[in-house]
């Protein structure tokens, strides 16, 4: 609260399956009053949901927290959707989707792999996930399709993978460490052609970044960079379905980053479906209009639904 003196205290709350819910708390009382919660049409009513959490173990040892949303009653093996980050300490905290309803009512499982990279675990899950650790990251996403497969969560078949931006090189990575890992994957606005960007000062972000990835002037973290970048690493070898999404006008990761991504792949790499959607209008978040960003998820999980059936 802006003002110390203010008698009550304004909370927000939400989850997975929980839309936001707004309350002031009297600090005298503790009494607690609901102000306002997010709309959800169709009488949605969150008893009809399960949110849960898994653990995946990776190559060396460490334990991957995974989050797993789905509908009350489903059975499995289900079609599963895998979400991915990992990067900047970014925290990949519960957040209440009302797009996500339509792949949950569709018997579908949304999971979120909290890879290292990211900061659920604190400084130390970053640390363990940049740099020259990055490849934790890669095989902690890969540990965590497993474990969806193993505990009969999903089938290989019937899972599918995405991740955008950082998250679009976890899939990237991952593809190329484990092409049979899964049926389909979706690549948003994704950072792909790790090397070429990194060496390219011009751009705004690059010399930021070498914080993250690493500065490729120095041998040692050039070569570990081209270890795992994407591009550089697709190989001639199936690969699951493929959809990759840019934007004409992002400003952080630039649309030839995918577009040679894609060309490469679809040289070298053997998709039995390889889809390129360049957004004329968007920027690194793809559309902004309220209809469009909807129309954007439909477009999503229609071939989604349309890959794993």
């Amino acid at each position: 609260n802006p003002n110390w003196s203010a008698p009550v205290l304004r909370v927000a709350t939400t989850s997975f399956i929980v839309p936001v819910r707004v309350y002031d708390i009297d600090l005298a009382s503790g009494e607690r009053t609901l102000l306002r919660e997010q709309a959800v049409l169709g009488d949605y009513r969150p008893e009809e949901y399960v949110e849960r959490r898994d653990w995946a173990v990776a190559p060396d040892g460490a334990r991957i927290p995974i989050s797993i949303i789905h509908r009350a009653g489903l059975e499995f093996p289900a079609p599963t959707l895998l979400y991915g980050y990992g990067a900047y300490e970014s925290s990949e905290d519960p957040r209440f989707s009302i797009a996500r309803l339509s792949l949950l009512d569709r018997g579908m499982v949304f999971a979120i792999a909290h890879v290292r990279g990211g900061g659920e675990l604190g400084k130390p899950w970053h640390d363990d996930g940049k740099m020259l650790k990055k490849r934790n990251t890669f095989s902690d996403f890969a540990a965590a399709a497993d474990e969806l497969v193993y505990s009969g969560w999903t089938t290989r078949d019937r899972l599918a993978i995405s991740g955008g931006s950082a998250g679009g090189l976890l899939i990237g990575a991952t593809l190329n460490l484990r092409p049979d890992l899964c049926k389909a994957a979706i690549l948003y606005v994704p950072f792909v052609d790790v090397i070429n960007t990194m060496v390219d000062e011009s751009l705004p972000l690059t010399t930021g970044e070498f914080l993250e990835w690493g500065n490729p002037k120095k041998e040692a973290e050039y070569r570990y960079m081209l270890s795992y970048s994407p591009y550089d690493n697709i190989r001639a070898t199936t690969y699951p379905n493929i959809l990759v999404k840019t934007s004409y006008n992002d400003s952080q990761v630039m649309y030839w980053e995918p577009a040679k991504y894609v060309a490469k792949m679809r040289e070298v790499g053997k998709a039995p479906s390889l889809i390129f959607k360049t957004n004329m209008a968007g920027g690194h978040g793809g559309s902004s209009g309220r209809f469009d960003v909807l129309r954007e998820r439909a477009f999503d999980f229609a071939w989604l639904i349309q890959k794993l059936s």
